[in-house]
């Protein structure tokens, strides 16, 4: 799961993210420590994590839970999706983000801006810019909610 996180940032964030952050040697492990706790430490039980094989390999990554925005009205929020390339288009993060924030779920996330790509994915699956944004790890990010 870290591996494939990792590659996922390397291939959607290249150019938006500074190189150093995504070349750095420790990045993998930070990951593997990263979902070992979404997967095992209590405090993150009310999470909902999926992953999607194909041919017995790991192509796709997706966990939400309880919305940590303060003064929200959405329950869940989306923080991790993710699919390899090889499967882009194939309906994998489709399934992914029905796994673990099925519609009607009031829920919002975070996107990297600009990510057209990854942005229209959220518009097809009902979720709408509502003018909130931030900066971190040097990435401009919007918000997207689905009511």
């Amino acid at each position: 799961m870290a591996r494939l996180h990792v590659q996922s940032w390397r291939e959607t964030y290249r150019g938006l993210m500074d190189d150093a952050v995504l070349d750095d040697p420790g990045f993998v492990g930070r990951r593997e420590r990263f979902w070992t706790a979404a997967l095992t430490d209590p405090r993150y039980g009310a999470n909902e994590i999926a992953v999607a094989l194909r041919d017995d390999v790991l192509v796709g990554i997706a966990m939400a839970g309880p919305a940590a925005e303060p003064d929200t009205d959405w329950s869940a929020q989306l923080y991790v999706l993710y699919v390899s390339v090889v499967v882009h288009g194939m309906g994998v993060g489709a399934s992914l983000l029905n796994a673990v924030v099925a519609p009607p779920t009031h829920s919002g996330l975070w996107v990297a801006d600009p990510n057209p790509r990854a942005q229209a994915f959220y518009r097809k699956h009902g979720f709408a810019l509502d003018g909130e944004s931030k900066v971190e790890d040097g990435m401009r990010e919007v918000r997207m909610v689905r009511r």
